[in-house]
């Protein structure tokens, strides 16, 4: 691919606008547990509100199950 003034013009103005907002370039993936606690409230106040809560417990129950073997 070729670098033109144009395209390196937006690079760099994306970077300037993920450091304006506290962001970083991520060099990796997410550890699975700091995903978990990211997902976890949201997905707990989704189930009660929709009233999924039964089958939210049913699934994370199977998982248990799965990852205690």
């Amino acid at each position: 691919m070729v670098e033109t003034p144009g395209r390196t013009a937006l690079r760099a103005q994306g970077r300037r606008a993920a450091a304006a907002l506290g962001g970083r370039q991520s060099a990796g993936t997410r550890h699975p547990l700091v995903a978990v606690a990211m997902v976890l409230p949201l997905a707990i106040v989704l189930a009660v509100v929709f009233g999924g809560w039964e089958a939210v417990m049913t699934q994370a129950s199977s998982v248990v199950g799965m990852l205690g073997r």
